[in-house]
């Protein structure tokens, strides 16, 4: 089959808010841009960010500033975080906030028409910019319309299958369209990965569909370092039913405007578990919290806890939280300015990832870059609410330009026509070749070992267990088929090299997770339920000498002399209190 090529000097893979926003900042710096997405234009995770962007403008409270918003976000993440990279998303938040609002995006506003800000958890001050509970719509809104008058190519519907190298150099692309089936190319001086999360690996998610961890595993596959794949956030509140719904997100917005979580006994349980903040406590608090209530007999009908705003002005929920009013009222028949929500642990975000340099995005393998959930290191062990959408628009807006200043800086390049075989052959083998593995089968596989051995919980027992079936499914992986020959919009042709992606991904968190002898953030065992000064590191997962076998070496974390002062008072002032 004839392969479609196209030639860029910068390559954006995703169209999320990260990718969105690595493509306008390569495009403003003088590079011939294309943006890749596996679905439509709009249709990204960023949407479900509803309930703010953390920046310290100090609109609604003036004792906020960046210094603490970097101790929050270092507390939060345990000292895991990067600290280069937690103290540019504090500085630099407010701007990005700003020049979104510059674009054209529409916020709630204070009395004096300043950007309006709300409490979340983990977060000292009220910081969080917003419109209602749709934040994250409106961020994609205006950034979509920037990306499509900034002279940048747009390709939907378009899956990649793998990065092109020639030398140690990336150098492009290989992939597919989804709704032909017909196979295409890009050449790219500089590519940036931006393709979010793996949610999918577990089946109770708030994730979309197409978050299958594809750039972690292509990232791996061309040599990139990942870091800490064993932290991820179980959002605390997901719808819990009806079961079609399950795993939806419920924003933390609903706890920010005086939402209380009760059980099945009427008590506000957060009280036993972080008297201090309750509510408002750190995600993973809050999501082991509600899985302690369920597991120890005192969860809802439906598994859950309540989460209840029915105590506020129904008027006032409407409007500041028109979408979750909607969503229960529409999806489970539950009107929440008069009854309860029923909620429960949801995956959520993956703090780990692609291992980049924080100023410019940079991997380690020449011409590959990575930002926005795809990249790890700025929120460390757990991440706050809020920290995601200046995360994405403060680094997608870095590595963009750090793209672009390397790509200005090289002639044309080319893909290697073995490498470009070898592509084809791969999905030309899910389609037509003699493998008899069903690939939505070993997707609920993965989904149920995922689940039952590295969840909320963990432990040797399960994790060894989850780590020898895993095993299992990857001697089987190579022979993955679609049930289906068809080339135009087939999902199980689709999902066979996102399998293979998930797969990987999946090793990564359990190897990561049965070697991190500690609970942390987002990873807690049963069978070690303390921090360990040991364990204060990063694990980075790499090739093991260039081969396809998975080397986990614990790194010390860097530090920075003169963010040292202010970490350590934020650890004075956690003791104190």
């Amino acid at each position: 089959m004839a392969i479609e090529h196209h030639d860029f000097d910068v390559l954006v893979l995703g169209s999320g808010g990260s990718g969105l926003r690595a493509a306008v900042a390569a495009a403003e710096a003088g590079a011939k841009t294309g943006l890749v997405c596996k679905s439509l234009l709009g249709k990204a995770h960023t949407v479900m960010a509803e309930g703010g962007l953390a920046a310290s403008l100090g609109n609604v409270d003036p004792r906020d500033n960046w210094e603490t918003h970097f101790q929050d976000t270092m507390f939060g993440g345990k000292y895991l975080n990067n600290w280069r990279m937690a103290e540019l998303h504090a500085k630099e938040a407010p701007d990005r906030a700003r020049e979104l609002e510059h674009w054209g995006a529409v916020f709630d506003r204070t009395p004096d028409r300043k950007m309006s800000q709300r409490a979340f958890g983990g977060h000292t001050y009220k910081r969080l910019v917003h419109i209602g509970d749709r934040t994250g719509l409106e961020m994609i809104r205006t950034m979509q319309d920037k990306a499509v008058h900034s002279d940048i190519d747009i390709f939907m519907e378009t899956t990649i299958t793998r990065l092109i190298k020639d030398g140690d150099r990336v150098v492009g692309c290989f992939g597919y369209r989804r709704a032909s089936g017909e196979q295409i190319s890009f050449s790219s001086k500089a590519l940036v990965v931006a393709t979010g999360g793996s949610g999918r690996i577990y089946k109770i998610t708030s994730n979309s569909q197409d978050c299958t961890g594809d750039g972690y595993a292509l990232a791996y596959e061309a040599g990139a370092e990942l870091v800490d794949m064993e932290f991820i956030q179980f959002h605390p509140t997901g719808m819990v039913y009806p079961p079609g719904v399950a795993g939806l997100l419920v924003t933390e917005a609903v706890r920010g405007e005086g939402g209380i979580l009760r059980n099945a006994l009427g008590e506000r349980f957060m009280e036993k578990y972080d008297p201090k903040r309750m509510e408002l406590s750190t995600r993973d608090v809050v999501a082991r919290s509600i899985y302690t209530e369920v597991k120890e007999g005192r969860g809802t009908p439906h598994g859950g806890a309540y989460l209840d705003v029915s105590h506020l002005d129904s008027d006032y929920v409407r409007r500041k939280l028109p979408s979750m009013y909607d969503q229960f009222l529409e999806l489970a028949g539950v009107d929440i300015t008069k009854e309860p929500m029923q909620v429960g642990p949801t995956c959520h975000y993956f703090m780990g990832g692609i291992k980049v340099d924080p100023d410019t995005g940079e991997t380690r393998v020449p011409g590959l870059y990575a930002t926005g959930e795809a990249s790890g290191g700025m929120n460390g062990a757990n991440r706050l609410g809020g920290n995601s959408l200046g995360d994405l628009l403060v680094f997608g807006r870095r590595a963009g330009i750090g793209a672009a200043a390397d790509a200005n800086k090289l002639s044309a390049v080319a893909l290697p026509a073995e490498e470009l075989t070898a592509a084809q052959g791969e999905v030309d083998t899910y389609l037509n070749g003699s493998g008899t593995e069903n690939p939505f089968q070993m997707h609920k596989d993965l989904q149920k070992i995922m689940g039952d051995g590295a969840g909320i919980f963990r432990d040797k027992e399960g994790l060894t267990e989850a780590i020898s079936l895993l095993e299992s499914l990857e001697s089987r992986v190579d022979k993955l088929k679609s049930p289906s020959p068809r080339l135009e919009y087939n999902p199980g042709w689709q999902l066979c090299r996102e399998v293979k992606n998930m797969l990987t991904v999946s090793l990564m968190i359990a190897r990561g997770a049965l070697m991190r002898e500690e609970s942390r953030g987002g990873h807690s065992r049963l069978d070690f339920t303390a921090y360990s000064d040991y364990w204060a590191e990063n694990n980075i997962v790499v090739h093991s000498k260039g081969g396809y076998d998975m080397q986990l070496t614990p790194t010390p974390v860097f530090k920075r002399d003169e963010l040292s002062e202010l970490v350590e008072a934020r650890k004075e002032s956690e003791k104190a209190s």
